[in-house]
């Protein structure tokens, strides 16, 4: 009598096809070469439905280009525009890169805006109204960022807090902080650090390549460095990655440090840009960096945290908001955008981390 394994279907059988006998035991190896398994192919719909969940946010940003030139027609693709795009949205792009290293380990740091309202005013109140040199200035404003980090983990990693209370409590601190040592716009800032920050290179000032660098930095750490595996198997489960090696209190900590540190030198490239210190810079970073980390992770990796989504997300969003402003839609627009986007990316997000185990890779 033929035998057929649990959970065997005779029918599909490669043997019982050929009406031969199904053996317990290993098969033949002309047996196995005589019927070979069929590669899996994509079909056209899966194609299309990879590269949209992949690139859609690349996609849309390219029409939304077109869009805006035939609508701005020699205004919105003008070099000037496009430069002052590329150079306007450079801190916002550090700073977006800033918070997505802690939401990539499974925290969030809600102080970047604090970080860089203290930061702003400290450069403001140390290099113009005490005169320091620029350099000291700088030091002790990086300074500010990395003991922000610190306290932040320590309350986070050490205490057991949540991230999102510890952060957001931290940014009234550093805000209050601010406000309390210069509640005035101070001009006449360096004049050394303003032409590191505003100096141009092809119409686009060399903040930008600044915050480039930033880019591909933290894009090698995150795709080809342990630490970068670390960030997102401890974001993926903590208890997992301890299990397995993984020093997971070390990456969270390292990662509201690193946050930090980041916001506090977009913070003084900023001020360069500026020329002056306003203490009520933080409402553009307040909201601006997260809506760019929840859309860019709906790129790429869709469902994960990564640093090109980040940064396309960053100019995708900044995109819309001036080429709405061009056509009239000034003001309120910005604020609208911005949430908007936050909620989508979110959503977006969520959808494709619970679709992620049924995905179609390439």
């Amino acid at each position: 009598m033929a035998q057929t394994r649990i959970g065997q279907d005779p029918a599909a059988s490669p043997a019982t096809s050929r009406g031969g006998l199904v053996k317990d035991g290993p098969s033949h190896p002309a047996n196995t070469a005589d019927a070979p398994l069929a590669e899996p192919r994509l079909r056209a719909h899966d194609w299309i439905a990879l590269i949209g969940s992949r690139f859609g946010l690349i996609i849309t940003w390219a029409l939304m280009i077109v869009a805006f030139g035939v609508l701005l027609p020699g205004v919105f693709l003008s070099g000037s525009n496009l430069g002052y795009l590329l150079s306007s949205q450079a801190t916002v792009l550090i700073v977006a890169i800033a918070v997505t290293i802690p939401m990539a380990a499974g925290e969030f740091d809600l102080s970047s805006s604090g970080v860089v309202v203290i930061t702003v005013v400290t450069m403001g109140y140390l290099n113009v109204i005490q005169r320091w040199p620029l350099m000291p200035t700088v030091l002790v404003a990086l300074a500010i960022g990395l003991v922000v980090g610190c306290v932040n983990a320590f309350f986070v990693v050490r205490i057991g807090i949540s991230s999102l209370i510890v952060t957001l409590a931290m940014t009234s601190v550093l805000i209050g902080f601010a406000l309390g040592l210069n509640n005035l716009t101070v001009t006449g800032i360096s004049v050394d650090l303003v032409d590191a920050a505003r100096s141009t290179v092809g119409g686009i000032q060399l903040v930008f390549f600044y915050a480039l660098g930033v880019v591909v930095v933290a894009w090698y750490v995150f795709q080809h460095t342990p630490i970068g595996r670390s960030l997102y198997f401890t974001g993926a489960g903590r208890e997992v990655a301890r299990l397995s090696g993984v020093r997971v209190d070390a990456i969270r900590a390292g990662s509201l440090i690193v946050s930090s540190l980041l916001g506090a030198v977009a913070a003084v490239l900023l001020t360069g840009v500026l020329g002056s210190a306003d203490p009520n810079v933080g409402t553009s970073y307040a909201l601006a960096p997260f809506a760019a980390a929840m859309l860019g992770s709906t790129s790429f990796t869709p469902g994960r945290f990564n640093i090109l989504g980040t940064a396309v997300a960053t100019y995708f969003l900044a995109t819309g908001i001036t080429g709405l402003q061009l056509l009239g839609l000034a003001g309120w627009v910005t604020q609208v955008f911005y949430g908007m986007a936050l909620i989508l990316g979110v959503a977006l997000s969520t959808f494709a981390a619970r679709r992620n185990g049924r995905t179609i890779r390439a």
